[in-house]
C-alpha cells in the first residue's frame, strides 16, 4: 500500500514544479519507473538511482542532455569537441563507451554500430522533458544487454501536460543562437497533442593553442506526441522525431604516404528519425499489460565513411499479483537492425561484410516478493536474450531492500551483465597508425600499417557486480544517498598481434592488431548525495563520487581510466517569488584517454556555472547563465579515434521563454 501511496502522491507532482518549493520527505515520493519497470517511489528503489528533474536541468543552464546528466553522481561526462561527449557510468569513459544503456520514451538509442551513443544525434525539447532516471550499476536483467554500467531513461510529459504555446530563444558567445517553438492542444475529448520545433547554432571550440577547433555546430529538429485515454482502461501514444545536423570536425587521418597523416576539416552530416507507439491497458488494480513498437532510422555521413541504419523493435511486459505479497512482471521482445556502410576511405577504415542485418529476441522474468509487511522486500529476476554473434546471453539479478522505519532504506544487489559484440568488434578494420621506413620501430624500406581488425570469434564482455546502498531522511530538511559497488568485469575487449600481411608490398606491409578478449579488470567505489534545504528558499545539493579502476596489464589491453574523484556542489536560491540564484560548482580529477597513437592525459579541472532567472510575469521569464567561468578554457577528453583534442571555453548566453 505504501508503494501505491508515493505513486499516487508523485502522479500529483508537476514536472514544472520549483525544487525549492519541496521539501525532502516529498522529493523520495517522486515516482520512477525504470528501477522494475513500474511506478514506484524512489525512495524505495532497490538501486542507485538519482532523478534529474524539469527544474533541475532548467536551472542549472543545461542546452544538451550530455550537459544535464552531469548533475547525477557516479555519471563520468566529458565533452570532447562542440558536438561530441564522453559520456559513462563507472568507468571506462570515451566517445565510443559500450557500457551504459539509453533510452528516449522507452526507445533504445544505443547504436550497435559500436554498442554505445551517437550524443550529437540524440536530442529532445528540453522544455518537454519531465524527468531523466539515472540508475548507476547494472540493470540487464530487466534491460537487457548494453545495460552493463547503468540505464538512463529520458522521459518527457504527457501532451496533456504541455498545453497551448511555448517559445523560447536565445544566444551568447557559444551558444551562438537557439530557438525553440511548441504548440499543444486538445484534438477530442479523450486525445491530447503537441508538436514542436527546435534548431541551433553552436560556435566551435578552440585548440590548446587557442586558434578555432573548426567543429562548429547546427541542428533542426521537429516532431510531435499524441497522447489517447479513450477508457478508464485503456490509453494509447503516438510519437516521433525527425533532425538533420551539420557535425564539423578536425579529423586526423592515418596515411600511406608520407607525411603519413593528414589533417581533415570535414563536414560531416546526420539526418534520421524515429516513430513509437505504445498501447497500455488495465486489466484490474493488479494487472495491466503494454505494447510498443517503434522504428528509427539514421544517416551518417563523414569524410571516410558513411553509415545508414534501421532499426525495428517490438516490445511487449505484462504485470500482475500473483498474492498480495508477490509481484510478477514479465515480458518479451524482438529488434531487427540494418546496416549499410559506404567505405569513402576503405584503405583506412572498412568493414566486412559492408551491409548487415541482426536479430535480437529477449524475455525476462521478475518477481518481486514481501516478504516482511512493509519492511522486507526480495527481487528476483533474470533476461534472456539471443543474439546473432553469440546466442544466448544470462543476466540475472537479486536485490534485498530493508526499511525498518520510513526514513530509513538498506539495500543491497547481486546482478550479470553482458556487453554483446557490435559491428566493430566483428567486421572493422581500422589502420590508426602509419610508421615511416627506416625509423627505430620500423627498419623495413616500406611503410608499416597498424590496423585494428575485427573478429567474428569475439565473445562478450561481462560483468558480476556487487552494490549496496543506504538511504536516510531524517526530516523535511535533509536526505543522505550512498551508494558502494564492487565491479569484476571478464572478457573485456583486448587486442593481439596477428601475422604480418605482405600482400600489399612493395607500396606498405600491414600488421594486424585482432580484437579478442584477454582483458579483465575491476572497479569498486562510493557515490554519495545529500540534499540540505536549509531555508525555504535555500537549498544545497552535494555529491561525491569515488572510483578506483584496476585493470590488466598486458601490452596490448588499453582503457580509458575515469576521473577517481568527482565533486558537485548546487546552490538553488529564491530570494523572491520572481527572482531565482543559481550557483554550480564542479570539480573533475586526472583521468586518461587511450588514443590511436597512445595513451592521452587529461588534467583535473574545476569548473562554475551562474544562472540568474527573472519571471516578469506568469508567461515570461528572462535568464542569463554564465559556464564554466573560472578559466579561458580547459580540456575535458580526447577521442579514441580521429577527432583532434579541443578545449571546452568560458561561455555566456541570454534566454527567453514565453508561455501562452
Amino acid at each position: 500500500m505504501a508503494a501505491l501511496y508515493f505513486a499516487k502522491y508523485a502522479a500529483s507532482v508537476s514536472a514544472d514544479t520549483d525544487l525549492t518549493d519541496l521539501n525532502i520527505e516529498e522529493l523520495m515520493k517522486v515516482s520512477i519507473t525504470s528501477v522494475s519497470k513500474k511506478s514506484q517511489a524512489r525512495g524505495d528503489a532497490a538501486a542507485a538511482v538519482f532523478v534529474i528533474s524539469n527544474d533541475d536541468i532548467k536551472r542549472a543552464g543545461a542546452t544538451n542532455i550530455p550537459d544535464a546528466l552531469r548533475l547525477a553522481p557516479g555519471i563520468d561526462v566529458g565533452r570532447i569537441d562542440s558536438n561530441k561527449w564522453a559520456v559513462s557510468s563507472r568507468g571506462f569513459n570515451g566517445r565510443f563507451s559500450n557500457k551504459l544503456l539509453v533510452l528516449i520514451d522507452g526507445r533504445n538509442v544505443y547504436t550497435p554500430a559500436f554498442s554505445g551513443v551517437y550524443w550529437e544525434l540524440q536530442d529532445v525539447m528540453l522544455e518537454d522533458v519531465e524527468r531523466i532516471e539515472v540508475i548507476r550499476g547494472s540493470g540487464a536483467a530487466l534491460w537487457g544487454a548494453n545495460a552493463v554500467n547503468g540505464v538512463i531513461n529520458i522521459i518527457t510529459k504527457h501532451s496533456a501536460d504541455t498545453q497551448g504555446g511555448l517559445f523560447s530563444a536565445g544566444g551568447g558567445n557559444e551558444e551562438r543562437g537557439f530557438g525553440a517553438f511548441r504548440y499543444g492542444g486538445k484534438l477530442n475529448e479523450y486525445t491530447s497533442g503537441r508538436a514542436y520545433i527546435k534548431g541551433f547554432d553552436r560556435d566551435s571550440m578552440s585548440r590548446p593553442a587557442g586558434q578555432p577547433a573548426g567543429d562548429a555546430w547546427s541542428k533542426m529538429q521537429g516532431g510531435f506526441r499524441l497522447d489517447s485515454n479513450w477508457s478508464a482502461a485503456d490509453n494509447a501514444t503516438l510519437q516521433g522525431d525527425i533532425y538533420h545536423a551539420d557535425l564539423n570536425q578536425q579529423i586526423g587521418l592515418a596515411s600511406l604516404s608520407a607525411p603519413y597523416r593528414e589533417t581533415i576539416a570535414d563536414q560531416a552530416q546526420a539526418t534520421g528519425g524515429n516513430l513509437i507507439s505504445r498501447l497500455q491497458h488495465r486489466i484490474s488494480d493488479t494487472s495491466n499489460y503494454a505494447l510498443q513498437l517503434y522504428l528509427d532510422t539514421y544517416d551518417r555521413k563523414e569524410s571516410y565513411i558513411e553509415e545508414q541504419r534501421y532499426t525495428g523493435d517490438a516490445d511487449f511486459q505484462h504485470r500482475f499479483a500473483l498474492t498480495h505479497w508477490n509481484e510478477i512482471i514479465w515480458g518479451a521482445g524482438y529488434r531487427y537492425t540494418y546496416s549499410a556502410v559506404t567505405q569513402i576511405k576503405a584503405n583506412v577504415f572498412n568493414f566486412n561484410p559492408v551491409s548487415r542485418g541482426e536479430s535480437y529476441f529477449s524475455t525476462f522474468l521478475q518477481d518481486q516478493m514481501a516478504l516482511v509487511d512493509e519492511k522486507l522486500w526480495l527481487t528476483l529476476g533474470s533476461k534472456l536474450e539471443h543474439n546473432d554473434y553469440t546466442g544466448i546471453e544470462v543476466q540475472p539479478t537479486a536485490r534485498l531492500l530493508w526499511g525498518p522505519d520510513p526514513n530509513h532504506r538498506l539495500w543491497a544487489a547481486v546482478s550479470r551483465g553482458v556487453r554483446i559484440p557490435s559491428r566493430v568488434d566483428a567486421h572493422m578494420e581500422l589502420i590508426g597508425q602509419v610508421v615511416p621506413p627506416f625509423t627505430a620501430q620500423n627498419n623495413s624500406s616500406l611503410p608499416l600499417a597498424l590496423a585494428v581488425t575485427g573478429s567474428n570469434a569475439y565473445q562478450a564482455e561481462h560483468v558480476l557486480a556487487y552494490e549496496t546502498g543506504y538511504r536516510y531522511t531524517p526530516g523535511n530538511n535533509i536526505s543522505l544517498d550512498v551508494s558502494l559497488f564492487y565491479n569484476d568485469y571478464k572478457n573485456l575487449r583486448s587486442y593481439h598481434p596477428g601475422a604480418t600481411d605482405l600482400s600489399n608490398a612493395p607500396f606498405y606491409i600491414k600488421q594486424p592488431f585482432i580484437i579478442d578478449n584477454a582483458g579483465d579488470g575491476k572497479t569498486y567505489g562510493v557515490e554519495t548525495a545529500a540534499v540540505w534545504k536549509m531555508l525555504d528558499w535555500w537549498r544545497w545539493d552535494l555529491s561525491y563520487s569515488v572510483l578506483k579502476t584496476e585493470l590488466s596489464s598486458t601490452p596490448y589491453y588499453q582503457e580509458a581510466v575515469s576521473p577517481q574523484h568527482k565533486t558537485s556542489l548546487r546552490a538553488l536560491v529564491n530570494p523572491t517569488p520572481d527572482i531565482t540564484l543559481d550557483a554550480w560548482l564542479r570539480y573533475v580529477d586526472n583521468a586518461s584517454a587511450f588514443t590511436l597513437i597512445g595513451p592521452a592525459y587529461i588534467k583535473a579541472y574545476t569548473t562554475l556555472d551562474l544562472r540568474l532567472g527573472w519571471k516578469l510575469n506568469r508567461a515570461v521569464e528572462l535568464s542569463l547563465v554564465g559556464q564554466n567561468l573560472l578559466d579561458n578554457q580547459h580540456l575535458e577528453y580526447i577521442q579514441e579515434t580521429f577527432t583532434q583534442a579541443a578545449e571546452v571555453q568560458r561561455g555566456f548566453y541570454g534566454k527567453v521563454v514565453w508561455e501562452f
